[in-house]
């Protein structure tokens, strides 16, 4: 795919929503990170009913370590690995508060010594909780650069390599919202919905119906 095409693509994309953002409920990047890692294998409408009970209960690290891993096990027992999950947010909020005294962290390399928490949800929280222009690669982002030929690799960190250097800068800090959302809304896995597609004079993917 030529630079005037891709930059084609995201000026389609912002037109059509300037201001995208997480569908994850939070309030706070400490929120954002336990978000983000509840919603590993879960989606977030999922992860959003079960946030809805926790968060009002244990908004910070020090409310979630007090509350403890069994009654979170129980509050987030609705979504999928829900004990490991609540062993790594345990384990994350106790060092949060040894190491960072109770803050999120505002690099990758600290994000990602966290428990439980990869390149993907160090990349969502520097992106959405800090500003940082990152494009954290999901199903849905895969699915969609390889699909699009946006950025084709056979596997996410080429794929978010390529993101990265061929996406404009200026399209940078939305790039990984836009393509979410049209992966998880119109580009679906199995049934893609190219006839209501906004990219789709844009797209190269040849099974597409004329």
């Amino acid at each position: 795919m030529n630079p005037a095409k891709r930059r084609a693509i995201y000026q389609t994309l912002q037109h059509d929503n300037p201001q995208p953002t997480t569908e994850l409920e939070y309030g706070s990047p400490f929120q954002l990170l336990i978000a983000v890692l509840l919603s590993a294998q879960a989606t977030d409408v999922g992860v959003n009913k079960a946030t809805r009970r926790l968060f009002p209960v244990a908004p910070t690290p020090q409310a979630m370590l007090a509350l403890g891993e069994e009654r979170l096990a129980e509050a987030i027992q609705t979504i999928g690995l829900y004990r490991t999950k609540a062993r790594n947010t345990i384990a994350t909020c106790r060092l949060l508060l040894e190491k960072y005294g109770g803050e999120v962290p505002q690099t990758r390399e600290a994000l990602e010594s966290l428990p439980g928490v990869g390149r993907k949800t160090a990349n969502v929280v520097l992106n959405t909780a800090f500003g940082v222009p990152t494009i954290a690669v999901d199903t849905h982002i895969f699915r969609v650069s390889n699909r699009t030929g946006l950025a084709p690799g056979k596997d996410v960190r080429e794929v978010e390599d390529k993101l990265t250097r061929f996406t404009p800068p200026e399209f940078r800090q939305d790039a990984h919202h836009w393509l979410i959302l049209l992966g998880r809304y119109t580009c679906k896995a199995r049934k893609p919905e190219c006839g209501r597609c906004i990219i789709r004079e844009l797209c190269e993917y040849r099974a597409k119906p004329l």
